[in-house]
């Protein structure tokens, strides 16, 4: 066996060691980070691109016009229709007002919206990120704007292309002038939803404005500019969880915007006259791409980045059009669709899965707790709370008394009496801190969207030998409903 000399090995070595110094130059000057290249989609028209216009118009406008929506509700109550009051400890929601202690049905109603994109998604795969996701949305009304001013796609290019100059900075200005109009816009319109629109709408401008209303229209205003005008496609490429996620929702029989390489392949250009024998309907125009907002090309296949917003179905059926072949290359399809065209088979649909029916089940079974605990909740609450503080007091006479804070919160617009009487193995006597008693029970009158907070005293006279602790029922009842509510407590005797 030959054995390498020291030389040869001295020799070796400082070939390696030579190797990973400009190895590690080398990554010392790489870029870790590739600068966005803008995507300058082309506008195309259709039946998706005008979907997503009204679904534009119609969120949008939600979205600004909601917090202006009056609902009345009697003397001392907010009118607004949609209002997270946070000095009043409220949210509501038109015929619906949730109190801090029915945070639940808020919780409810994230579940119900995390059910509804789960079942989308197993469908349609990435349909919310196509057409409803605020990114998506505003990103849209941005490039609108963008094509506004700079004209479409090829005049947007060279426009980028193209040295400063005057008009380059007219337009560049005019462009970003609005974007930050419509960015400051949304930042204003989201407090408008924590404060009443009318009032602190003129208070903005006047800066006297709670300082909370600033803050948060300043941060909306910086993200919806950054976000939908300069990063765009880079949010749902690498901020968003969302591409990551969908896997583990969408299978084989999830409708997806897919191009159907069977029929198009194999591709290349197309002369008017010529035959189309042996060869596919793609003529490699690239529309589709041009059209795309995520810059990528659907003919790859099924990517991470594709949001399924179907622009490029408009595109590519105009194209066929134009040729004089059938529409439907690119078309919302199934995995499991193309590998039956492969083999012949009739394309279907299985809309009804294992998957899709769980979620459907889940998604209504929630809606009707949802339904049924709104329609059934009670117009009050009640909580009964035992002073600690001393635990019991021994009067003079022998007799044992107890302290209690009853809070009653009425959730009803109006006034409402409630009568405050106490049920169990004693015959105690309940008396309260400035309310007439009669023994036995109190009324007292609790405003409309209140609580009031009741000192009670509950005393047991000394000719009565039960000691220890003793299970009792504070009961309730409103006046004015019959509505009861019973709360559980316990009265010490101070005797073993």
């Amino acid at each position: 066996m030959d054995v390498p000399s020291p030389t040869s090995q001295a020799s070796t070595s400082a070939s390696v060691a030579a190797y990973d110094v400009e190895a590690v130059n080398s990554a010392s000057h790489r870029d870790l980070y590739q600068k966005r290249e803008p995507i300058y989609p082309k506008l195309v028209h259709g039946r998706f691109r005008l979907l997503k216009w009204s679904v534009l118009v119609v969120t949008l406008g939600i979205y600004y016009l909601l917090p202006w929506v009056r609902w009345p509700r009697g003397a001392g109550e907010p009118d607004q229709a949609v209002l997270v009051d946070f000095s009043g400890s409220r949210f509501y929601f038109f015929f619906i007002e949730i109190w801090p202690s029915e945070l639940y049905y808020v919780t409810g109603l994230l579940i119900l919206a995390a059910l509804g994109l789960f079942l989308a998604t197993a469908l349609f795969g990435r349909v919310w990120c196509g057409y409803t996701c605020p990114q998506t949305v505003w990103t849209d009304l941005f490039i609108a704007v963008e094509r506004l001013i700079e004209g479409d796609r090829n005049k947007r290019i060279k426009l980028a292309n193209s040295p400063w100059s005057r008009e380059k900075i007219l337009k560049k200005a005019a462009k970003h002038g609005l974007w930050l109009l419509i960015a400051a816009a949304t930042g204003g319109a989201w407090i408008f939803y924590f404060h009443d629109a009318p009032t602190v709408f003129p208070q903005v401008f006047q800066g006297t404005a709670p300082v909370s209303a600033y803050i948060f229209l300043g941060v909306l205003t910086f993200t919806t500019y950054s976000l939908a005008g300069t990063m765009r496609e880079q949010v749902c490429t690498y901020m968003c969880p969302w591409p990551r996620i969908q896997a583990a929702l969408t299978d084989d029989e999830t409708l997806q915007v897919t191009y159907r390489h069977v029929r198009g392949e194999p591709r290349g250009a197309h002369k008017k006259g010529e035959s189309w024998e042996g060869r596919g309907d793609c003529v490699d125009c690239r529309a589709c791409i041009a059209a795309c907002p995520m810059g990528i090309d659907i003919r790859d296949g099924a990517q991470l980045e594709c949001i399924n917003c179907a622009l490029c179905i408009d595109a590519c059926d105009d194209i066929m059009r134009k040729v004089g072949r059938p529409t439907g290359l690119i078309a919302y399809d199934t995995d499991n669709n193309l590998m039956r065209a492969k083999r012949g088979e009739k394309r279907r649909l299985n809309i009804f899965r294992p998957r899709t029916a769980l979620y459907a089940f889940v998604l209504a079974f929630v809606a009707a707790l949802m339904v049924f605990g709104l329609s059934s909740r009670s117009t009050f609450e009640v909580n009964v709370l035992r002073d600690r503080t001393p635990p019991f007091v021994l009067l003079s006479d022998g007799s044992v008394r107890n302290r209690y804070t009853v809070k009653i919160v009425n959730k009803d617009n109006a006034v409402r009496n409630f009568t405050v009487a106490v049920r169990g193995e004693m015959d105690l006597e309940l008396s309260a801190v400035g309310v007439p008693s009669n023994g036995r029970s109190v009324t007292v009158p609790v405003n409309g969207d209140a609580i009031r907070s009741l000192r009670v005293f509950l005393t047991k006279s000394p000719n009565q030998s039960v000691a220890g602790k003793v299970p009792l029922v504070v009961h309730v009842t409103d006046q004015e409903t019959g509505v009861t509510s019973d709360n559980e407590t316990v009265f010490l005797t101070g005797a073993r």
